[in-house]
């Protein structure tokens, strides 16, 4: 039996390599593996002895011959015809790739990218997975010990097709990887290749008779790379309702906290302290916060563990616990604990519809410069809560209205088909709280009749994006009442 060995991760590569002699296998290898083999003192034949020609353009072409690929394969009914060639089969053939990834992520020069892109690797291991029921495609060091297992005690079929489907997966990443750095500077290429790997499985998808599993991309980190640092298993709605909230609290510089559920902000509140910023998003809807997930984008201290007391949460967010505030939180068995590395960094987005996808850049703005266009234009201290109202109206589902004073919300209206009914419900949630607070749309005013709806309630102040062909009528209604209204120009849907 022989093996063919082209490792770039030598890892575990020594004791595969003596479990392979000691089994009867002859080993040839490329220049580099051949190399650290004989230094081990393991007995291996280069691939030059084989092919007649030494490695060339300084290793760019080593393995890319009939000798070595025919040996590959060759099925069990072509032997002989390779024998009359005289070249040798290859019974096991072990590659892993140049580290392209890593050496793209790097920021390393074009040319030094362009000298880790692999051919022959790729070209071997499909070879191999392709010649399964005879040839073994190892890919992976992890597998080295199943396969000297497998080779010594039997059942190799189911885990020579099992290793060239990882083999196959292997190289299509691999593949899309360069693909994605060529077309790095096209904003959507023709072809996007999405690449996922799976982190495991879930207890369930939105509901109990949907089975579902974790992936992330490939080259990424879910969430960034949150760490669950206590409390029950994760479950498909609570990733989420997590990023849901962390997405809205990252809006903020100032102490915030905002409270979701069902991926909808229940409640938002900014303070001088993280325990103040949770008071004041409790304070928002203590009703809907019950089961819900608070996101702090502040270290959570004891007084903020306290201010949290004994409600139940599915989970809390923050960049960091101090150990007073962990120890408390050890009282709520199952509260989940997710530490984030900062801030959510917008970038691209993709929903699934029925055999396809959609892709859009993610909603990084708010609004910078507004337009004044009554004849009040709004305090500072009404501009701060319009901008608080709006980076909530941002997050929250379209149609959506939110009333609020300059440090917490007062009331939310979302995901209603029509814009005055999410006013409504809004405002009848601020009560008495609307009077002299503000309100933001996340979508322009076809009608004046959520202005006329405010103008009972007390309001203010109001931040829209403008653009609809009665926006003068809004205007004459926020006159009439006495409110201030800017337009910001963008609007922020989220169906």
């Amino acid at each position: 039996m022989r093996a063919l060995l082209s490792l770039h991760d030598k890892t575990g590569v020594q004791e595969f390599a003596e479990g392979l002699v000691r089994l009867g296998f002859e080993l040839w290898a490329s220049g580099g593996t051949a190399r650290a083999l004989r230094e081990a003192g393991i007995p291996v034949r280069e691939l030059a002895e084989l092919t007649g020609v030494p490695e060339l353009l300084g290793g760019r072409v080593k393995t890319l011959h009939p000798a070595v690929h025919a040996g590959v394969l060759a099925r069990e009914d072509q032997l002989s015809e390779l024998e009359e060639k005289g070249y040798l089969p290859f019974d096991l053939v072990a590659v892993n790739l140049y580290p392209f990834e890593q050496v793209a992520a790097s920021g390393a020069p074009e040319a030094e990218v362009l000298e880790n892109i692999d051919i022959g690797g790729p070209a071997l291991l499909r070879a191999a997975a392709k010649n399964f029921p005879r040839v073994w495609a190892v890919s992976d060091p992890a597998d080295y010990p199943r396969v000297l297992q497998a080779l010594e005690f039997g059942g190799g079929e189911t885990l020579r097709r099992e290793l060239a489907a990882k083999a196959f997966a292997h190289t299509a990443a691999y593949d899309a990887a360069v693909a994605e750095w060529f077309g790095r500077e096209e904003g959507f290429p023709e072809r996007r290749i999405l690449v996922l790997e799976k982190e495991g499985e879930l207890r369930y998808g939105e509901n109990p008779h949907q089975p579902a599993a974790l992936y992330r991309l490939r080259g990424d980190a879910v969430l960034q790379g949150a760490r669950v640092l206590r409390g029950k298993a994760m479950s498909f709605n609570n990733y989420a309702d997590a990023e849901a909230a962390w997405r809205l609290v990252s809006e903020f510089e100032e102490p915030a906290v905002a409270a979701v559920k069902h991926q909808m902000p229940s409640g938002l509140g900014v303070g001088e302290s993280a325990a103040e910023a949770y008071a004041r998003a409790y304070a928002a809807d203590p009703v809907s916060i019950y089961g819900g997930v608070v996101a702090f984008n502040r270290e959570v201290d004891l007084a903020a563990a306290e201010a949290i007391g004994n409600l139940f949460l599915e989970i809390v967010l923050a960049p960091g616990f101090t150990s007073e505030a962990r120890a408390r939180f050890r009282q709520k068995k199952n509260l989940r604990l997710i530490e984030l590395p900062g801030p959510y960094r917008p970038g691209l987005e993709y929903r699934q519809v029925a055999g396809g996808f959609l892709v859009q850049e993610g909603d990084a703005a708010l609004f910078d410069e507004v337009k004044v266009v009554t004849d009040r234009a709004p305090s500072e201290a009404e501009m701060r809560a319009l901008r608080l109202a709006m980076a909530v109206a941002k997050h929250a589902r379209s149609n959506a209205i939110v009333v609020a004073s300059g440090k917490r919300t007062l009331g939310i209206g979302q995901g209603q088909t029509s814009r005055v009914d999410a006013a409504r419900i809004a405002l009848e949630r601020a009560g008495e709280a609307a009077e002299g607070a503000v309100l933001a749309s996340d979508g322009f005013f076809p009608f004046d009749d959520v202005v006329r709806l405010a103008a009972e309630y007390g309001i203010a102040a109001i931040a829209q994006p403008g653009g609809s062909k009665r926006d003068a009528d809004s205007i004459q209604a926020a006159n009439e009442a006495g409110i201030s209204m800017v337009f910001t120009g963008l609007r922020h849907f989220r169906h």
